[in-house]
């Protein structure tokens, strides 16, 4: 099946770019409310289920055991953009578990911020693990690791007593097997695993209600998404997407990017979770797509759906800030 055309990108009034996808939107039941394309090709998710990976931090009772609130259980969901902030609550997790930033597993990286790049370069310093975007995910893996007992040295790798952890999480949640033969290696070396797209959208709607989840379960994932709500800026970081679509609707809307044109999302007051991808990869579609599917989603607010809308049509400037174009969804996303 040929995904459609969701997001065209206009110069002047010409057509100059198109990004197909498919899109999923699944009830508490499970059920498909709205489908476009081919829900059932298989996804690399990359870091758009990120909240699912942190179950384990919250259900072993490491968080807790570590004193962390919204702020330390965001950024364990978070592809942070490595500024000031994000670091230092990366080295304040690590230091509750007697850890610092040597035992992270998942490389070094300059800040997706450029002001934060700006800003360590100029003071001579280099990239370390705590500027990965992922850092306060292995943060998140590292205190899991103390607090059970388990030795953390190779926590990145398939077979780890931590990955089995997320494992197990990711299998139950979306209720589909995540084996040696749909897996690959994500970017901060950890495993991932390529299911079809509607189990993603399908556990996010189980993340967002509970349905189906032993109560510990339940109240772990109600724990994670309501933090990520409530610190949307440690989830991503300033000027980033996923902060202006919550921010949108503080409180109730949930939404994680992830790389190559993924985004999973839940809305807890409906019920419903989402994914979606687009099929070249490009993040600027992605965020479009999410933004115009929230806003159908949630148009009986008025208020809220114009401030999706609106960011579902970002303008394309030139070099002295003109704008000579724009991103739009198509039909298929109204």
């Amino acid at each position: 099946m040929t995904n459609p055309v969701l997001v065209e990108v206009t110069r002047g009034a010409v057509v100059e770019s198109a990004h197909r996808g498919p899109v999923c939107v699944v009830d508490a039941d499970g059920k498909a409310v709205w489908e476009i394309g081919d829900t059932d090709r298989p996804v690399v998710p990359r870091s758009a289920v990120k909240a699912i990976q942190a179950l384990p931090l919250v259900e072993s009772g490491a968080a807790d055991a570590y004193g962390f609130g919204d702020r330390e259980l965001a950024l364990a969901c978070a592809s942070h953009s490595g500024e000031p902030a994000h670091v230092e609550l990366a080295t304040a997790m690590l230091a509750k578990a007697g850890l610092d930033k040597t035992a992270l597993e998942c490389g070094a990286h300059w800040p997706s911020s450029h002001d934060a790049t700006i800003a360590l370069a100029r003071a001579g310093g280099v990239p370390n693990a705590l500027h990965n975007n992922c850092s306060g995910k292995h943060s998140g893996f590292l205190c899991t690791c103390v607090h059970a007992g388990i030795a953390h040295a190779g926590y990145v790798k398939a077979g780890h007593a931590q990955q089995e952890m997320v494992r197990d999480a990711m299998q139950a949640v979306t209720g589909t097997a995540h084996g040696v033969d749909n897996s690959g290696i994500d970017g901060c070396s950890i495993p991932t695993y390529a299911v079809p797209l509607k189990s993603f959208a399908r556990g996010f709607a189980r993340m967002a209600t509970g349905r189906g989840f032993a109560p510990e379960r339940a109240k772990a994932a109600k724990r994670l998404l309501s933090a990520c709500m409530a610190e949307p800026f440690l989830v991503a970081g300033t000027g980033k997407a996923d902060v202006a679509l919550m921010q949108a609707a503080p409180g109730r809307i949930f939404v994680k990017t992830g790389a190559e044109g993924v985004y999973c999302a839940a809305l807890p007051e409906l019920g419903l979770g989402i994914a979606l991808k687009c099929d070249d990869g490009a993040g600027r579609a992605a965020e479009v797509m999410i933004a115009a599917v929230l806003a159908k989603l949630l148009r009986g607010d008025d208020a809220v759906a114009a401030k999706l809308t609106e960011l579902a049509h970002p303008a394309i400037e030139s070099r002295i800030g003109a704008k000579v174009g724009l991103l739009r969804p198509t039909a298929a996303l109204n």
